[in-house]
């Protein structure tokens, strides 16, 4: 059977074998539904029409991919830490499938090289490969099932190149972070976020800025006000943390 499947990958052109080759070393499997992969790298900016009238582009399988990817990672960690409390496992969970780390695994994996995208600027930070990352999941799963998802989430990202114990350690809630640094310096923090998200700004629709006593030390941008209140909070704890080294009285 994979003799088939390796003789089928050969017949496609030099690009096409190249790209199903390095799907079969990456995952261990010989794909079977090659369009599923092909359409899983298609960024909505470069969706196209197929013959029936239907748009074609990765954001189905990337809900897809987003799901399957939480409940292995759910179970992964409800495994490893059988006494852990539900607050422990759902933040370490939400550390892992968090976006910017996904995009950071998207580099590792060098999935980043395969997409398709008519983005005018897309940097490495962008939520573009880390939803490419869950769309490539949701191909595989439709394509292999649950057993051989499991099996690469687990094997392939997870132990490789999850550090459990730094996520462990890891705070990444900065709003909360600024916070507490607003109450033990007694100094006001605030959070302005725009009501309704700018349509026409695909990379950031939400804007955040984050305020100390009335002046603005950090903004951010994100798809959700939770997220553009995050980036803003990063960017002032920054600022306040090369203030603190250049100032050590404040």
């Amino acid at each position: 059977m994979f003799r088939n499947l390796r003789y089928r990958i050969k017949l496609f052109p030099s690009k096409r074998k190249g790209f199903y080759s390095f799907i079969r070393e990456l995952t261990g499997h010989s794909p079977l539904k090659f369009k599923l992969y092909d359409i899983a790298f298609i960024h909505k900016s470069a969706s196209y029409v197929d013959k029936m009238g239907n748009t074609v582009n990765n954001e189905r399988l990337e809900y897809l991919g987003d799901a399957v990817l939480g409940a292995i990672v759910a179970e992964y960690l409800y495994n490893r830490f059988p006494f852990k409390d539900e607050g422990f496992l759902t933040q370490l969970r939400s550390r892992i499938v968090n976006r910017n780390f996904l995009t950071q695994l998207t580099f590792k994996m060098k999935l980043n090289t395969l997409v398709v995208s008519n983005a005018g600027s897309v940097n490495e930070s962008s939520h573009l490969y880390g939803d490419l990352l869950e769309a490539f999941i949701g191909a595989l799963y439709l394509d292999c099932g649950y057993a051989v998802t499991k099996e690469f989430v687990t094997k392939k990202i997870l132990t490789q190149y999850v550090d459990i114990r730094e996520m462990e350690s890891l705070d990444t809630n900065y709003k909360s972070q600024l916070i507490e640094w607003g109450q033990k310096n007694k100094q006001e923090v605030e959070f302005k976020t725009n009501d309704t998200p700018d349509t026409g700004n695909e990379k950031m629709p939400f804007v955040c800025s984050a305020c100390i006593d009335g002046k603005v030390l950090g903004k951010g941008g994100g798809y959700s006000k939770k997220e553009a209140q995050q980036n803003a909070a990063r960017k002032a704890l920054d600022k306040l943390a090369l203030q603190e080294t250049t100032d050590p009285s404040l």
